[in-house]
């Protein structure tokens, strides 16, 4: 128990109707804070040792003016005694000034000529009294008055008149005061003893419950907010992509394996095992295990070939195919490993080849630099339609019915270089805030020798695009960084409080041609 709750509860223990009547006194007479006396009642009264009754008290007190009058008189007094000291020759202002203080001058003179105490020759601008003798100071003798009085009566020292004119100076303010009255509680006790607030093993193992004396449970308050899981931006982005690319009869491709073989990630797509993008600078390869397991053996001959002697009309690569190099593993580099194998079976799916629209949302790697808007992971959405004369323009119209569906209406083509695309574009978007156009996705056709192999028929086309997920996803979010949305320096708060993503199909108006 503290020393001031101590003194508290012995305060009170002389019978059952002693009591405090003023917290601030009590403080002062036994030269306690009163502010730690308040706030010990408090936690006495919530295990009703005490009982509280709020009391306020009003005084007026005086300001530091307010004590310079009281030593030296009124500034009107001082001024008037100048100017009988000066005669019938009165004072000029700047005399008046030297001999009272600017400060006083300003004050005293405006209420010397107010009260008619002085006056003012126009011709020479100097100032008389107005009276032969002396007045009495009332302010001074206000202040003396009030000042000597107790707090309890010094209100009732003044009539009103004369406190709202001294309040109008600023020679006293009121002021209220806040204590406590202080009576015995239901649970009064001399000594408090604290109350367990949880029923714990030793308790039960020593029988020391049955006497402990337990805090009450209060059945009614709230109980702290819990908590609940939140979709990151970038998830938000993908749902509202995978609900997009569902309306316009996608099916989503199992892309649920992040460790791919060189076959399927660069060889299938009649990548040449001397690019530079299979370079351990520009790809992770796996160390354990090093190698896949295996690969279709009929489709890996033909893949062979067509990279060593070509076919479909091209003459392939004209280099060795190396197959220690198509069956290193490593981290995909694009979700088009998966589109590869989703074609693979689509050519040799029972029944034969059906028209298909696929889709992919998930994490690829690359050994990249990173900077503001570069890591060394990303979502890569990518789409991919396999029909029969596909053409060009089918593309771009795809491409325009996805882009249109998440706000993006000006589109522009630029001709481009993909080792497993002929003709391949790059995608450009006018972007409204930055002013500016900006690359937004790639696309191309398949090429025959990537197709030719799989076992497709000679007049299916494959047409496909990609882009990234984090880019329209901090364009949406108005991120300028992409470590601020992904990776172990994200905000965990953004992610709690990022709004729903919602994406607007802009329809044309009739009439009115799309930018392109």
């Amino acid at each position: 128990m503290s020393d001031i709750e101590s003194i508290i509860l012995s305060a009170l223990s002389s019978g059952p109707d002693a009591a405090i009547p003023d917290s601030f006194v009590f403080a002062a007479t036994s030269n306690l804070d009163h502010n730690a006396i308040v706030g010990t009642c408090k936690s006495l009264q919530v295990d009703a040792y005490v009982s509280l009754a709020e009391q306020s008290t009003q005084f007026y007190v005086l300001g530091k003016e307010a004590e310079s009058i009281l030593e030296h008189g009124s500034q009107e007094i001082r001024v008037l005694n100048a100017l009988i000291a000066a005669g019938e020759a009165g004072l000029g202002m700047p005399e008046l000034q030297t001999a009272v203080g600017k400060d006083v001058c300003k004050i005293g003179m405006g209420n010397c000529l107010k009260n008619k105490w002085a006056k003012k020759d126009k011709a020479s601008g100097k100032l008389t009294a107005a009276v032969a003798e002396a007045v009495k100071d009332e302010v001074q003798e206000q202040l003396t008055a009030l000042k000597s009085s107790s707090e309890e009566d010094n209100t009732k020292s003044l009539d009103a008149k004369a406190a709202t004119a001294l309040k109008r100076r600023k020679l006293i303010s009121l002021v209220t005061r806040k204590s406590y009255t202080i009576t015995r509680g239901p649970s009064y006790a001399p000594q408090r003893i604290k109350k367990s607030a949880d029923l714990t093993k030793e308790m039960l193992d020593s029988g020391n419950w049955k006497t402990t004396a337990f805090k009450d449970y209060n059945f009614q308050t709230l109980g702290e907010s819990v908590g609940g899981g939140y979709l990151h931006p970038l998830l938000k982005v993908r749902a509202e992509f995978r609900k997009i690319l569902m309306e316009m009869g996608f099916e989503e491709m199992p892309t649920n394996k992040w460790v791919e073989s060189s076959f399927w990630n660069f060889d299938s797509l009649f990548q040449p095992q001397s690019h530079p993008a299979r370079d351990a600078h520009d790809t992770f390869f796996i160390k354990e295990p090093a190698a896949t397991v295996s690969v279709p053996e009929e489709y890996y001959e033909r893949v062979k070939t067509m990279h060593e002697k070509g076919g479909s009309g091209s003459i392939g690569y004209r280099t060795v195919f190396e197959r220690h190099e198509a069956m290193k593993n490593l981290l995909r580099t694009h979700t088009t490993a998966i589109s590869s194998q989703m074609l693979y079976k689509l050519a040799n799916q029972p029944g034969g080849f059906q028209p298909a629209r696929y889709f992919s949302i998930d994490r690829v790697f690359r050994n990249e630099s990173m900077d503001a808007t570069h890591l060394c992971e990303f979502h890569q959405v990518e789409g991919l339609v396999a029909d029969y004369n596909l053409s060009l323009g089918d593309l771009i119209g795809t491409i325009e019915t996805f882009f249109r569906k998440i706000g993006i209406t000006q589109l522009r083509f630029k001709p481009a270089f993909n080792p497993y695309t002929e003709p391949s574009m790059e995608v450009f978007g006018y972007h409204p805030d930055l002013k500016k156009w900006t690359e937004i996705g790639n696309s191309g056709m398949f090429r025959p020798e990537m197709l030719a192999p799989m076992g497709l028929p000679k007049d299916v086309r494959v047409i496909a695009w990609g882009l990234s997920l984090e880019r329209p996803t901090m364009i949406k979010y108005r991120i300028d960084n992409i470590r601020n949305l992904f990776g172990h320096k994200v905000d965990m708060g953004m992610t709690k409080n990022a709004p729903i993503c919602r994406f607007e199909d802009v329809v044309p108006e009739e009439g009115e041609e799309e930018k392109v």
